[in-house]
């Protein structure tokens, strides 16, 4: 009878097999795979009789002397070298293997890995975020000379640091519990009551205790000189992680009491979403490894910095490819959605050819019952003016991407719209250049939750915060207007139709869902009431019609899933906007009143 050469599979390697079986990678036929994953469990070398191992990797059909074999390792080496490979001999073959010195690791072959810790499976999250410990070291296993260099720290920075270590009197085989003399500390919950979490070089290179401080929502500091971090190759750990050189571990309280606050927030929140993304099970963790291989074989679809290390909640690229202030030299398309108020439309448009920048005026005759004007009968203007008769009296048609708009700026205003000055126009326009991903502009509003109804609610009346820039009079990219056409989830475009109304919150929507980012209200202008209109011609001060928008914002979050609105507390005005300066000093004089 002959005996096992790694003993009974690990449920580690398990979950590993069945992780590549479920994969979209996964093929049953070996005629038409690039990597092949042979299926001995060599996840923990202490497991292994290696010169068995050996024999059973070179019968394998296609073993080839391990050519585009990778190989599955988490605990490599033994006493008393602990090498960081491990010592199977395996030929050409890869190796995806935690605790990987810079010395053996062979960049774009080889797959760094993180230590498996079964134990964070039983954290009990502790949301009262109170980290009353700057730092923490929880290591059991530490070289006798790190000891004490934390000892040192521990005597001068006593408030600062805690210095966990094996419960010897109680029983120092159990690894969930750690203690400082008699005092007995839940492990890895009392993490959580740290900022930091010393994750430093012990017999092995890779530790365990780096995915427990990361599970634990605790900043790793990484006190090993050449360790490779987990997926080295693909993650930047600069933005989650402290890296302090082996001699300057004395140094460690001062160089963490350096990191700002935001800087500490953002390193959590990365840590968070590194952990969740990539390390929270053994199923994550292979399904990673299988990702960058396919980066690796298919190296025209390999995905890019921004996609392994940005979440796409933070920091998200804009999609426009502009630069930080978008070029000035074209100026902006005015787009006048009307259907038959001439006189209020002329009076605009004459208004609008004042403003220094605009390039055109497009009007987008929204009445299929009557033809525009005879082109004798419009304003004798010094800019170019097109008239566009669209087939249907649709809302969406002011956003469609028509190709007469050349211009990245687009000003997307009502033809009711003639109490905005040339000046606040032009001022509005420039402050859209700095943020040509953002709706700039004069009308705004905001999106409240009603505990009363448990509901969102639209609310008009003027408040400190504003969440929306209503399209009535505001400046958006022309980009979103491809957006709003061709990628508007669910039926929001079809029901803004039906309903002729709410084209402006489902813009609102779109930017702040694409973006993360919140409107720009530009000038103090907020009285927005056409003079000439009638009370029924006022559609926005019909009470329905609020209804109608409160209906809308619980609608659109609904088929969001989420509420992507985000709320702002500031406006832009111009520098010089109250201060009793000549006329010939300012650049904005007619920024008119409320």
């Amino acid at each position: 009878m002959g005996r096992s050469i790694t003993g009974q599979m690990t449920k580690e390697f398990y979950q590993v097999v069945n992780a590549i079986i479920s994969s979209k990678f996964y093929t049953p036929n070996p005629y038409e795979a690039c990597i092949f994953i042979p299926s001995i469990d060599t996840l923990n070398q202490n497991r292994l009789r290696l010169q068995e191992v050996s024999q059973a990797l070179r019968t394998l059909p296609f073993w080839n002397k391990g050519e585009n074999h990778l190989i599955f390792n988490m605990v490599p080496g033994t006493v008393p070298d602990y090498n960081t490979i491990i010592d199977v001999p395996i030929g050409r073959a890869m190796i995806a293997g935690a605790g990987m010195s810079s010395l053996t690791y062979r960049p774009s072959f080889d797959i760094s890995l993180p230590v498996y810790s079964p134990l964070v499976n039983n954290l009990k999250t502790n949301h009262s975020n109170m980290r009353i410990w700057l730092v923490m070291s929880s290591q059991i296993n530490i070289n006798n000379a790190f000891e004490q260099d934390l000892m040192e720290i521990k005597t001068t920075y006593p408030k600062d640091i805690l210095v966990l270590g094996p419960c010897l009197h109680f029983n120092p085989m159990n690894n969930t519990i750690r203690c400082v003399g008699e005092d007995i500390y839940k492990y890895p919950d009392s993490l959580q009551t740290s900022t930091f979490c010393l994750i430093i070089r012990g017999a092995r290179l890779a530790q365990s205790a780096l995915l427990d401080a990361m599970a634990a929502g605790c900043i790793p500091v990484i006190i090993a000189d050449s360790l490779m971090m987990p997926f080295h190759d693909v993650i930047d750990w600069t933005k989650a992680a402290v890296f302090i050189r082996e001699v300057d571990i004395l140094l460690t309280i001062q160089l963490l009491k350096k990191i700002s606050p935001q800087r500490i927030m953002d390193m959590q929140e990365q840590n968070a979403w590194l952990y969740n993304r990539y390390f929270n099970s053994i199923e994550k963790i292979t399904e990673t490894t299988l990702e960058i291989l396919a980066d690796r074989v298919f190296p025209h679809l390999t995905r890019d910095y921004t996609y392994w290390n940005v979440p796409s909640y933070k920091g998200k690229p804009s999609p426009l490819f502009l630069p930080v202030t978008a070029p000035k030299t074209r100026g902006f398309t005015a787009v006048i959605l009307t259907y038959d108020r001439l006189e209020l439309l002329f009076l605009l448009i004459n208004k609008l050819v004042k403003v220094p920048s605009l390039s055109k005026v497009l009007v987008i005759w929204n009445n299929q019952h009557k033809d525009p004007p005879h082109s004798t009968r419009w304003p004798k203007v010094s800019k170019p003016l097109k008239v566009i008769q669209t087939k249907e009296n649709k809302l969406s048609n002011r956003f469609y991407p028509y190709d007469e708009i050349e211009t990245e700026a687009v000003l997307s205003i009502d033809d009711d719209i003639i109490m905005l000055t040339a000046d606040e126009v032009e001022f509005a326009y420039e402050v859209w250049r700095e943020f040509p991903d953002r709706i700039v502009g004069f009308p705004s509003r905001l999106h409240m939750w009603d505990n009363g109804t448990n509901c969102w609610k639209y609310e008009s009346e003027w408040t400190n915060s504003i969440s929306m820039v209503l399209t009535g009079a505001a400046f958006h990219h022309k980009y979103w207007n491809y957006m709003y056409t061709t990628a508007m989830p669910g039926d929001i475009k079809e029901w803004v139709d039906e309903h002729m109304n709410c084209e402006d919150i489902a813009m609102n929507f779109l930017v702040a869902n694409i973006t993360g980012k919140a409107p720009l209200k530009v000038t103090p202008k907020k009285k927005f009431r056409c003079p000439e209109c009638t009370n029924t011609e006022m559609l926005s001060a019909d009470l329905t019609h609020m209804v109608e928008r409160t209906q809308c914002i619980n609608k659109f979050s609904s088929i969001y899933g989420t509420m992507p609105l985000e709320s702002i507390e500031f406006r832009a005005d111009p520098v010089l906007f109250k201060d009793v300066f000549p006329e010939k000093l300012k650049r904005f004089n007619d920024i008119g009143s409320l």
